[in-house]
């Protein structure tokens, strides 16, 4: 627990729980922005970075400070929800555009400057947004994109700093310590932002989550180091284990990438396709679920406050077992580690497809549809040590690369799934929902098979440093 490597995972967690505050504070300042006109039938789609995590929809939260009064000297703006949803949605523009760029250039200059730049960034702009919004609506649209693309460089720059740090056979637990921060800073915003509202007014929302983004980064540069190499205060036993344990792996990319054999891969392909399968699944639960219980079994959330959050609580806690479990198995050579990652993956596929699949046949009992649903948002979390961690085990000197480019599919996964949810419910509610839930199962289902298929544990000839690059 004293060790570097294990202050580094909580270091990232930090890193990635204000990262997430940061993104989701005008999702919920934007109750207050409006007073309450806010797009009930919206929810943002954006994918984790691996989770990327939660992102937009706040569900019951938000509606909690819709009717207070706030602040008179917080400005009011009379936007539709057609004007709300664009400026919501715009962060995610941005965010898809520099998903490879940011692992790209974390391979080349460093995950420690490529990750501390772009959270840096995302604090500074959020400083900016009440500006912004008092310029017009133009502005703050603007001002989304850039922090969107500022955030997109901040989970392929994670991966590349665990390609150096993390050994093989605790890599589950330590990304998986890292990743909890999505969530658990996602559910933070979501409590601390409707009282700062309430208590000071929606621009302090940006005021405080940004300052203390910019004051956190500090910490960053001081704290982190790119490699065990490089790192002052590391105890010499520890350097040596790190350092051996990975030096079959190379060192970063160059310039040039591998683009023709990266194409050819299937294990690679496997890991996309399980990842927008996937990430279609966790987003049309995680954006559409608040409208089902509303629409559907008439269960208002927002008169439970519990149930509204467990999601967020179940996720990052699953996170963090199950990638002790993981490593745990790995360590007693209880199965192999393409095993252990297609195992992890089929939990975290099959289950919450599976319940999917049930939902539709328990619309009388909408206590017992709730526990499904939720439990399919917790259980999802055990692919943490499935697909979405097995970028390193390929190919640990593209891993920052390789993420951003699969996280961009989960993007495009997560744009499309609460699309397609409400084009297969505007013709019959029941129906739609229905067949909504068995194109998401589906689905999860052929990325499952492709991945066991096609899914591997190894560093393949590609990624290895001696492969004379295509």
């Amino acid at each position: 627990l004293c060790s570097a490597r294990c202050g580094l995972a909580l270091v990232l967690h930090v890193s990635l729980f204000v990262a997430y505050a940061l993104r989701v504070s005008l999702s919920i300042a934007i109750v207050a922005m409006t007073n309450g006109s806010h797009p009930h039938s919206w929810s943002g789609s954006a994918p984790r970075g691996s989770y990327p995590g939660f992102s937009q929809d706040v569900s019951g939260k938000q509606m909690q400070i819709t009717e207070r009064r706030f602040p008179g000297s917080a400005p009011v703006y009379n936007w539709s929800a057609e004007t709300q949803g664009i400026i919501l949605s715009s962060f995610f523009y941005g965010y898809g555009l520099t998903q490879a760029l940011g692992g790209y250039c974390s391979g080349l200059f460093g995950g420690k400057p490529v990750l501390g730049s772009g959270l840096l960034l995302s604090s500074v702009l959020t400083l900016l947004v009440p500006r912004a919004a008092e310029l017009g609506m133009s502005f703050l649209i603007g001002l989304q994109v850039l922090l969107g693309l500022a955030e997109g460089v901040i989970f392929p720059a994670q991966y590349t700093l665990w390609a150096k740090w993390a050994p093989p056979l605790e890599r589950s637990r330590l990304m998986n310590i890292a990743d909890a921060g999505c969530t658990f800073g996602t559910f933070f915003a979501l409590l601390v932002a409707g009282i700062i509202c309430q208590s000071l007014g929606w621009p302090f929302v940006f005021y405080i989550f940004g300052g203390v983004g910019c004051a956190w980064c500090l910490c960053w540069f001081l704290l982190v180091y790119e490699d065990p190499a490089h790192h002052p205060w590391i105890n010499a036993g520890e350097q040596e284990y790190i350092v051996s344990l990975l030096a079959h792996q190379g060192s970063s990319h160059g310039c040039s990438l591998p683009l023709v054999a990266m194409a050819k891969s299937l294990p690679l392909w496997a890991i996309t396709i399980a990842c927008f399968c996937t990430d279609w699944l966790f987003y049309m639960l995680l954006t559409s679920m608040p409208m089902f219980m509303s629409n559907v079994l008439h269960f208002d959330l927002r008169e439970n406050g519990l149930l509204s959050s467990l999601p967020y609580i179940g996720n990052g806690l699953g996170h963090i077992l199950a990638g002790l479990l993981a490593d745990f198995l790995l360590a007693r050579r209880v199965l192999g580690t393409a095993a252990i990652r297609k195992l992890f993956s089929a939990l975290g596929m099959l289950l919450p497809a599976i319940f999917l699949v049930a939902v539709p046949y328990l619309g009388c009992s909408s206590t017992v549809v709730v526990v499904l649903l939720t439990l399919a948002l917790t259980i999802i979390s055990m692919t943490g040590a499935g697909i979405n961690i097995n970028h390193i085990d390929i190919a640990p000197r593209y891993a920052g690369f390789l993420l951003g480019i699969t996280n961009t599919f989960g993007i495009v996964a997560g744009i499309i799934a609460p699309t397609a949810v409400g084009l297969l419910i505007s013709q019959d509610l029941q129906t739609g929902w229905r067949n909504a839930f068995f194109v998401s199962a589906a689905l999860n289902l052929f990325g499952l098979i492709f991945y066991i298929a096609f899914g591997s544990g190894t560093i393949q000839d590609w990624a290895r440093e001696d492969t004379a690059v295509q």
